[in-house]
């Protein structure tokens, strides 16, 4: 209201000095009501536009500024140190010896080291190696599920502060795209821990299948050295 008033004082006064009346104006001059009225409220009506002009033009500013804040890209991504800490877990993987993460090397080897059943034929150094040979790859198994946990412990400590930079950047995030861009960058981190947890329980597993395998092949092998030992069955009498 005041903003108002003051400039109907300010349309008035130039309406005065517009049709001379003041101290200075001649006495011959006639003030004409209705005329200064309608300058008057055309002027008001003029002010008013501007100024919601101003108005809408600073709004329009506005929503410019938010629409690049919302587009403004995330300055930070944890992308490169994820892939590397799996690449180290699938070159650990990979370096099983023996029954390997492979489906037709592991057949093949499997097939030879545990067979169902020996022949007749085979003899005590042939078991002693084979044996040793199973007892050789259930410790590699051992060894390689030790290796992977460890390198998963090392990369634990590391998600660990790749979390906390990722939720420091989610919350100082300016618009939608950099909370967008740090939101799917913490469901890439918990992806990369599935996989690498699903790493560590198949190189487990592959260990504690081959000890099983290894026990359960020692009962075969039992048996094809209790066959050699009786021979053909006849026994041994000695000639006078």
């Amino acid at each position: 209201m005041k903003t108002l008033a003051r400039t109907l004082s300010a349309a008035a006064l130039a309406a005065a000095l517009a049709f001379g009346i003041g101290p200075q104006a001649h006495a011959f001059a006639v003030f004409d009501g209705a005329n200064f009225g309608q300058n008057l409220l055309t002027a008001v009506r003029t002010l008013q536009m501007i100024d919601n002009q101003i108005r809408q033009l600073q709004n329009e500013v506005l929503m410019l500024q938010n629409m690049a804040k919302h587009l403004q890209r995330l300055d930070y991504s944890s992308l490169g140190s994820m892939e590397t800490a799996l690449r180290q877990i699938n070159v650990l993987m990979a370096r099983a010896d023996g029954i390997a993460f492979d489906v037709a090397s592991t057949d093949a080897e499997f097939a030879r080291l545990f067979p169902r059943e020996y022949a007749v034929t085979v003899t005590t150094d042939a078991l002693a190696v084979d044996a040793r040979q199973r007892w050789r790859h259930a410790m590699d198994g051992f060894r390689q599920t030790m290796l992977v946990q460890a390198q998963v412990v090392r990369n634990v400590d590391a998600d660990t502060e790749t979390l906390a930079s990722l939720v420091t950047e989610s919350q100082a995030a300016v618009g939608s795209l950099q909370a967008q861009q740090a939101n799917n960058q913490l469901i890439a981190l918990s992806v990369k821990q599935q996989l690498q947890t699903q790493e560590l329980m198949a190189a487990q597993y592959r260990a504690q299948s081959l000890d099983q395998a290894r026990t359960a092949q020692s009962e075969e092998q039992a048996r094809a050295q209790f066959v050699r030992f009786l021979g053909d069955g006849r026994a041994y009498t000695s000639q006078h």
